[in-house]
This record gives C-alpha cells, sequence and structure tokens, in this order.
C-alpha cells in the first residue's frame, strides 16, 4: 500500500462566462501522505476552496486530475465518485451542514446507515459522547449553540473513520473561544484516528498547528513546506 492518500496532478481549473475567461487554479501538483495534517492557505478569492473541492471529487477540474488512495477520481462518474467519498473522506464545513429535521443522534448516524452499519446508534452514540455531547442526543440543531452544532458535525464526519478528512474554514462561523476549543477536538480526533486532515483557513495559528503549508497566491501554489515548529 503507497504511503501517499493524495495526489493532485497538474490541476487547472478555469471558468469562462461574458466577460471572458477566468484562470482559478494554475498547475496545482502536490502529494499528502497518510496520517499528514495539511493546511491550504491564502487571500480570500485565491482558490483555496475550489481547491478542496476538486480534491473532494466535488468539482470537476479543467485539466489535470486527483488520485485518493490510488484511485483516479476523474475516471470515475459521479455515482462511483460518490461512493468513494463516502468510503475514504470526511467533510468538515463553516456553515455545519447538518439536517435540521434530524437530531443530533440522527445526523451522526446517518453515514453510518447509508454504509449499512448495523451498530449506527451505538457508534454514533459513542461519538458524541466522545465530543462532549452525550447529553444532546436527543436535540435539533436549531437547539444547539455554533460551537455545538459544529461538534456534531465533527462527529458525523469521524464517526466513520475516514481516511482523509476534508474542513473548510471550519472555525470561521464561531468565536475565537468557541473555535480554539473545536480546533483543539478536531486534531485530538484526527491523532486518535491516523486521519489525513487538510485544512482550509485564513487564521495563521490555525495553519500552523498543521504539519504542511501550501499557500495559494492568484491560483498557484506558491509554497509546498513543513510548518516551523
Amino acid at each position: 500500500m503507497s504511503d501517499v492518500i493524495i495526489a493532485v496532478q497538474h490541476v487547472f481549473k478555469s471558468v469562462t462566462d461574458a466577460t471572458g475567461t477566468l484562470d482559478i487554479l494554475r498547475d496545482i501538483d502536490f502529494e499528502l501522505r497518510r496520517g499528514e495534517t495539511v493546511a491550504i492557505v491564502g487571500a480570500s478569492g485565491s482558490g483555496k476552496s475550489t481547491l478542496l473541492s476538486i480534491v473532494a471529487g466535488l468539482d470537476t477540474p479543467t485539466r489535470g486530475t486527483v488520485h485518493i488512495d490510488g484511485q483516479d477520481i476523474f475516471a470515475l462518474d459521479e455515482d462511483q465518485r460518490a461512493a468513494v467519498r463516502a468510503q475514504k473522506v470526511g467533510f468538515v464545513f463553516q456553515s455545519f451542514q447538518l439536517l435540521g429535521n434530524l437530531t443530533a443522534l440522527e445526523n451522526v448516524m446517518l453515514p453510518l446507515e447509508l454504509a449499512g452499519r448495523r451498530d449506527a446508534r451505538e457508534a454514533a452514540t459513542q461519538m458524541l459522547q466522545r465530543v462532549g455531547l452525550g447529553e444532546r442526543l436527543g436535540h435539533y440543531p436549531k437547539v444547539l449553540s455554533g460551537g455545538e452544532q459544529q461538534r456534531v458535525a465533527l462527529a458525523r464526519a469521524f464517526v466513520v473513520r475516514p481516511a482523509v478528512l476534508l474542513a473548510d474554514e471550519p472555525t470561521g462561523s464561531l468565536d475565537f473561544a468557541t473555535g480554539e476549543k473545536v480546533m483543539e477536538l478536531m486534531f485530538d480526533l484526527n491523532r486518535e484516528q491516523g486521519t489525513t486532515l487538510v485544512l482550509v483557513t485564513h487564521d495563521r495559528s490555525i495553519a500552523q498547528r498543521c504539519e504542511r503549508r501550501i499557500t495559494i497566491e492568484a491560483g498557484r501554489a506558491r509554497e509546498v513546506q513543513a510548518v516551523e515548529a
């Protein structure tokens, strides 16, 4: 089994409208190894979130490809890419993306049920207890605080033990103190499971906690470097 879990190979992304063609990403090329923590940083509009969407197979590149665990995801159709995501990839978003008509427990159970897990309720309960929400299992998102909702989202992402976790500005909707607690929990869970964490952030202090940093400037990966201890 290769140590490389994600390989982004010469990825370009352009969009065309009435005003012309805009190059969002230009020749992005890097590899990530199993268990690495990597921050993708750059100014607003630099292409960070677009790159993360392409890595996830949620968006398609104009040119280039992405391999996840050795599989060329753009050689697959959308249903097949969705299956790869379900098996190997977890997501945490700035806006939480919880289903409002489901309780905290039901939100965390959902990916397990889709995978046919018979222990979905037990596993989801244990994960919610792990993130400190054992007393909030039956609560709906609308009665949870932002920090609690993001902890539910973390539980949902990690409960399937993904090989890769993709996080897009996970503290962007939270105040500083709550965001710090959420990030501490995310890194703790990541270490426990040995997940490869790919984190889009504008927060330098969060980026410094990752082992590597990829800086996107004007659509290009200007540097790929180890973060100084």
